[in-house]
């Protein structure tokens, strides 16, 4: 497997995506006939799905229904990724509305919120999904997501989703080089799960305190180059700011202007984590 191209020629990565998405495509292709449903995040693992479905649309007709989320755990930066990246290759995107605080796993931020989340999700899609005569759902889960804490992973598997890029073995790292190949916008764009993860296991979410943390996201990002992994944690109202080590100046250089907008969000105190920025953090304690 793939897993840096540091050492390789710009020709041989040229290679290595074109044979992936060969790989890829000849895995959809039999799929087409009864018609695709995608579930879509607006991020460059479902985008590069995207992308190769379009294309493949174009030379040969098959259904193709495109399907998010709507949900109070997604920030508007990722509302506004979803229709942006879908306008941008023609395609109307079908919202499911999911009242995924209803569920007391997902309210009370249980370890295995995950499970009982996508369980909801992808059980509205595929009702959606139904409804136009298509039994094929799609997501983007790649290799590397196997080797995380990843609940939900056990809903799609019962559920009968499938997750192509997991399933050829493609790595994080060769999704970003065969978007790039297939010119995806949001190819360097840094993974964004949902806002759960910015509270520990064990608090209870609610509407307000999503929205505080999705909101305080937005005014970090304002302040951070678009490939920056930052997550705001909380923890009441402390803002814990994970960001990578190389923009700790950056926002140390503009902390007077941070804290007088997450005050203004309900904020008491705002740390910069000086372990900088880690994937599921809270995952480690759980």
């Amino acid at each position: 497997m793939f897993l840096s191209n540091r050492s390789l020629t710009p020709q041989s990565v040229q290679l290595m995506a074109a044979d992936n998405l060969q790989r890829l495509e000849q895995f959809l292709r039999p799929l087409c006939s009864g018609g695709i449903a995608l579930a879509f995040s607006g991020g460059v693992d479902s985008s590069l799905l995207l992308a190769l479905l379009v294309k493949m649309q174009r030379e040969e007709k098959f259904p193709l229904l495109v399907l998010s989320a709507l949900s109070t755990l997604q920030s508007a930066r990722d509302l506004a990724e979803i229709n942006a990246v879908a306008a941008g290759y023609g395609v109307e995107v079908h919202f499911v509305n999911c009242d995924v605080l209803a569920i007391a796993e997902v309210r009370h931020n249980a370890p295995l919120r995950c499970y009982h989340c996508k369980k909801l999700l992808f059980e509205t899609m595929l009702a959606k999904a139904a409804e136009q005569g298509i039994s094929t759902l799609l997501e983007g889960t790649h290799a590397d997501d196997l080797k995380s804490y990843r609940p939900g992973r056990q809903a799609l598997a019962e559920l009968g989703v499938l997750s192509p890029l997991a399933e050829l073995g493609i790595s994080k790292n060769e999704v970003r080089i065969m978007a790039k190949a297939l010119h995806v916008k949001t190819a360097e764009r840094p993974s964004s799960p949902c806002l759960a993860t910015r509270f520990d296991y064990g608090t209870e979410l609610t509407e307000e305190k999503l929205q505080m943390a999705g909101e305080g996201e937005r005014v970090l990002r304002e302040l951070l180059p678009d490939d920056a992994d930052l997550r705001l944690r909380i923890h009441g109202k402390l803002g814990r700011i994970e960001v990578n080590e190389k923009y700790f100046s950056l926002i140390l250089n503009q902390r007077h202007r941070i804290i007088r907008e997450l005050e203004k969000l309900g904020f008491e105190k705002i740390t910069l984590d000086i372990a900088g920025f880690s994937s599921g953090s809270y995952d480690r304690h759980r």
